[in-house]
């Protein structure tokens, strides 16, 4: 299971910004992941409390923003949702477009501190 040392990253990035800040205890951490990257939004929820054990962010509240991958199709002219698998093509007109819009993320986009 790699989202737990994905996790692990997270937190030690997350603690050192908090302390840094002066904080105390984390409550929440924000996390846009996008389904290219291979991380399980229902292992992440479990792994979360393990990859907290022992830090400021133990009892904090993973939330995450889970992304579908996308492409932009110029023929289109707008984005269109792809299975993260297959090639960069446009679903819908068949279109090749190595533009991808959305699915590649793995951010931390807060994190509530005290």
């Amino acid at each position: 299971m790699h989202e737990l040392g994905l996790l692990q990253t997270v937190v030690a990035a997350v603690e050192k910004q908090a302390v840094a800040s002066g904080a105390s205890h984390v409550e929440a951490v924000g996390l846009t992941v996008g389904s290219r990257t291979g991380a399980d939004p229902e292992a992440l929820m479990g792994a979360w409390p393990v990859a907290t054990s022992g830090t400021i962010l133990s009892g904090s509240t993973l939330v995450l923003d889970y992304r579908e991958a996308a492409v932009w199709c110029p023929t289109c002219g707008k984005a269109q949702p792809i299975d993260e698998f297959f090639a960069y093509t446009c679903p819908q007109c068949g279109t090749p477009t190595g533009q991808l819009v959305s699915g590649d993320e793995f951010e931390v986009t807060y994190a509530d501190i005290d």
